[in-house]
């Protein structure tokens, strides 16, 4: 097992490389389960295979069973879009088995994590002491912080009362509700009038809670995963401030805009933050799985995480340096180097690249939105902040959009999904691709618009 067999390496690394190679990612519609399952049914068991058996069985039934997300016309969810050179970069940390444990043990990729760490916490004018850590995403980054908010909380108060209360908007990810359940939080809803959370609604909020004392934190989010949208940062910090809570950005998919000078402004106040979560998987062009955890002070963080145990002792003993383990800022002790990627592409290409690849999807975002508004029968929700457009089309229903989405993938368009607004369905698409085109966003349009703006054809209807 620990014998490379180099006709098998080669093999590998010239399937990755026609992969790479790629113009564009065929999309694919998700695979058969019950051939994937045929598949896999005889391959692990005793005895071994054949490796180009397995590579073979591989590559023809379970890597095209996907609906891939590295491709501009993947616009349901917030995709995983990684630059060519992070990839490779990927390819290598597997190969040097790096992980980024403590520094101890892994001080060169410590040190190249918490450039990249850096890079992000500047962008939101976070203090020179801030640092934190890479996780595998916003769920687990979202748990990490709010456990240090709750017991940042629980101290201020003697560790004494009811259970904690932490003031959230219905429009918060679904990891916040869930890391809540998990710590043992309750949601303290502060209503909105246009999904955004504001200092005014907070602090209305606060002052109608009958239990003020039991409130230890307020999480805001910059770019609702549903519409793109960012919470007044400035406002909700402000109020944050004053009466004592922990403030929590989750900015997973919107934080990249952090670098795209048209809608920094929208962010003005996320330097006030305690602890702000970046997923550079989503909009910053980094493999899976990979999300930034920032504190503003992060000794705070450590006092929480750190895990203390006789046979931790010497990943400990340089405590006194004040420089913190990664392992000491999340519910994690092993774990992968998994911004190196991201800290690769940086450096090989610039942040000036990277701010040009967000600034075109926020580009094609607006034309999209642009669209939209100019064709007949088709009514666009909200101005799009971010990388979101939410539409519906007149006198639709759930089952319309719905065939709409399946046609859609069928005929290898896009990949396109429903969601709800305000009790009603709407059309959303969501672009994280840097390579996204107008021709690409015309195509999708016109499969929806009751008849081509200005095109002079007919669309794909499906209702009839």
């Amino acid at each position: 097992m620990h014998t490379l067999d180099h006709k098998l390496a080669r093999r590998v690394f010239d399937e990755c490389l026609r992969q790479l190679d790629l113009d564009e990612v065929p999309l694919r519609t998700g695979g058969d389960r019950e051939r994937v399952a045929e598949t896999l049914a005889e391959l692990v068991g005793a005895s071994g295979h054949d490796p180009e058996t397995v590579l073979s069985a591989f590559l023809r039934d379970v890597a095209p069973a996907i609906i891939a997300c590295d491709t501009p016309r993947f616009m349901a969810f917030v995709s995983c879009v990684p630059s060519k050179t992070s990839i490779l970069f990927d390819i290598l940390v597997s190969c040097f088995t790096l992980h980024g444990i403590s520094w101890l043990e892994a001080t060169g990729p410590v040190a190249a994590e918490n450039q990249a760490l850096r890079v992000l916490a500047d962008a939101a004018g976070l203090p020179a002491g801030a640092g934190g850590c890479f996780v595998s995403g916003g769920s687990s980054g979202n748990l990490s912080a709010l456990l240090v908010a709750r017991d940042a909380g629980l101290s201020r108060h003697g560790g004494q009362g009811a259970r904690p209360k932490v003031a959230v908007t219905a429009d918060a990810h679904s990891s916040i509700g869930k890391a809540l359940h998990v710590l043992g939080m309750e949601p303290l809803l502060v209503p909105t009038d246009d999904h955004r959370l504001t200092g005014r609604a907070l602090r209305e909020t606060l002052a109608r809670e009958p239990d003020r004392d039991d409130v230890v934190a307020v999480v805001a989010t910059a770019g609702t995963t549903n519409g793109g949208l960012v919470d007044d940062l400035a406002g909700i910090g402000e109020v944050a401030r004053q009466h004592g809570l922990w403030f929590h950005v989750d900015a997973a998919y919107g934080g990249a805009g952090l670098l795209a000078p048209s809608v920094r402004g929208l962010f003005d106040g996320v330097e006030q933050a305690d602890s702000l979560v970046i997923d550079p998987h989503k909009w910053l062009f980094a493999p899976f799985d990979c999300a930034a955890l920032l504190y503003r002070d992060p000794p705070m963080a450590r006092a929480v995480h750190a895990q203390r145990a006789s046979y931790l002792d010497a990943i400990h003993d340089d405590d006194a340096d004040g420089m913190g383990n990664p392992s000491d800022y999340a519910y994690h002790l092993t774990r992968r180097a998994r911004g190196l990627p991201l800290w690769f592409g940086l450096a090989v290409h610039g942040t000036d690249a990277y701010r040009d690849g967000i600034e075109n999807t926020l580009t094609m975002t607006r034309y999209a939105a642009g669209r939209v508004a100019g064709t007949e029968g088709l009514t666009l929700v909200c101005e799009p902040e971010l990388s979101v457009v939410l539409f519906r089309r007149d006198g639709w229903g759930w089952d319309d959009y719905e065939k709409w989405s399946a046609r859609l993938l069928e005929d290898q368009i896009a990949f396109v999904l429903p969601t709800e607004w305000e009790g009603e369905p709407v059309a959303r698409l969501c672009f994280v691709h840097p390579e996204t085109t107008e021709r690409l966003v015309d195509e999708v349009i016109a499969t929806i618009a009751p008849e081509l703006d200005g095109a002079g054809g007919p669309s794909m209807l499906i209702d009839g």
